[in-house]
């Protein structure tokens, strides 16, 4: 393996979860990059964000998401993880004053340990953040149960990197999709942003009745 590529890894994986200086730089670039902002604003759009929505967002990055989310739901609730201290530190920069009034709430931590929360959630959401091809079913199912009857939940992706495509943009729906319906969502459907390569996000309706947290 060349340096080039070498560094080249490196910087892919800063992405996954921004450490230290290039964590910073990542971070900037995660902010400032018009699809990133376009594929975020996108998917908070297609949850239909309620006034006095509770809201939670798995991977919340720079906290782009965060901010459109509590603009909409004024007198709501926004709790966001991720699992990059870096992230956390900026996204909580660029939401000082909600986090300050008390309606945005953001943590160290992941979907695989969610903490426990008062009250259940009207919408759930995560923007390239949950990687589905391990433990899916059990991370979906996890998310389900913290999620009011009628809650809708938006799982978008757009694949980065070499060899990403339409093609395998799709794919990634379907398989977001039949995840969605497995872990016990339903209405599932899936959205295209004609991004290049596209943006999938499949939305999901939590169908439960008496859910209680565990």
């Amino acid at each position: 393996m060349n340096l080039a590529t070498l560094i080249a890894g490196r910087v892919r994986a800063q992405f996954g979860r921004p450490t230290g200086v290039l964590g910073r730089v990542v971070g900037w670039i995660l902010a400032s990059r018009p699809s990133n902002r376009r594929r975020n604003v996108w998917t908070v759009s297609l949850l239909n964000v309620q006034r006095h929505d509770r809201v939670l967002e798995i991977g919340f990055g720079p906290g782009i998401a965060v901010r459109q989310i509590s603009r909409l739901a004024a007198e709501g609730y926004v709790y966001g993880l991720d699992h990059s201290e870096e992230m956390v530190r900026q996204a909580s920069k660029r939401n000082a004053a909600a986090i300050r009034a008390g309606r945005v709430e953001l943590r160290l931590g992941s979907v695989d340990r969610l903490p426990t929360f008062g009250e259940l959630f009207d919408k759930a959401l995560s923007v390239n953040a949950i990687m589905l091809a391990h433990r899916s079913i059990d991370r979906l199912e996890a998310l389900r149960r913290v999620m009011q009857p009628g809650g809708r939940i938006a799982i978008t992706h757009q694949p980065r990197g070499p060899g990403a495509t339409d093609a395998t943009a799709a794919a990634k729906g379907e398989e977001i999709a039949a995840a969605l319906t497995r872990a016990g969502f339903s209405d599932v459907r899936l959205h295209t942003m004609r991004l290049k390569p596209a943006v999938v996000c499949a939305i999901g309706v939590n169908p439960a009745t008496g859910i209680v947290q565990p």
